[in-house]
């Protein structure tokens, strides 16, 4: 059943992606709404699940929120490190394909986990199993819809963005079916999950989100940002 719900977060995927193919006239619009998906998922889905996963205190401070300012930091040090060797080498502006291409592979490991945690909820029952199933296949059409537009927006061609974003959706499916194998131990899952959504933060609120307002500064641009994040909001309810 897991397999077969995770077919269905295959099909939502490329969904995402193709819409994010068929709006390049609207590019601004595209960015507002990924950077509120982005926002919505981060803070809304991946961070209380990992604080639930992994919420244990390291000095003082939950493990799942340590590693999301490292996330973060990883990101923010990685970019800068990055487009300084990229402007070493007579590069015009710092945005270097390499960044666009690690945060969709991020994108993918985290569609990877969402295959494993969907299997591991059927597992528990099959209550569980449809609330998770719900949340993954829904919020699956924000994941395709941002891992073409992280892939496309740091300069990568089209035909790799469209490589990611089959990795992406096919990653739920080989999650879903590696838990007939195995099962992944709760806490390095939310700590990966803490990890990845400090990362994914940085992306939208340092990258995608200045990008949709530079050229275009209009209120519809931040009506998708909100309307993003709502979006968001409404699947995590829903699921629930």
């Amino acid at each position: 059943m897991a397999v077969i719900v995770a077919l269905g977060a295959f099909l939502m995927t490329l969904a995402g992606g193709w819409t994010a193919q068929r709006v390049n006239d609207r590019r601004h619009l595209v960015l507002g709404l990924a950077g509120g998906l982005m926002l919505g998922v981060v803070g809304l889905d991946l961070l209380p699940e990992s604080l639930q996963a992994a919420g244990r205190p390291v000095f003082g401070v939950p493990l799942a929120l340590l590693l999301f300012v490292a996330g973060f930091l990883t990101a923010h040090v990685g970019e800068r490190l990055l487009a300084v060797r990229h402007a070493a080498h007579g590069a015009e502006n710092g945005r270097v394909p390499q960044v666009g291409l690690t945060a969709a592979a991020a994108m993918v490991l985290h569609s990877l986990a969402d295959g494993v945690a969907l299997g591991a909820a059927f597992q528990v029952g099959g209550g569980m199993g449809a609330a998770v199933a719900l949340a993954v296949v829904t919020h699956d059409f924000a994941d395709g819809f941002n891992t073409y537009t992280l892939t496309r927006v740091y300069g990568n061609a089209r035909r790799r963005a469209q490589l990611m974003l089959l990795a992406d959706a096919a990653a739920p499916v080989v999650g879903a079916a590696s838990t007939l194998l195995f099962t992944l131990p709760e806490e390095p899952l939310g700590a990966y999950l803490g990890f990845f959504g400090g990362a994914l933060l940085y992306l939208a609120a340092a990258e995608i989100l200045p990008e949709a307002h530079h050229e275009h500064p209009a209120l519809s641009t931040l009506l998708c940002t909100v309307g993003g994040v709502a979006g968001i909001w409404l699947v995590v309810g829903l699921a629930e």
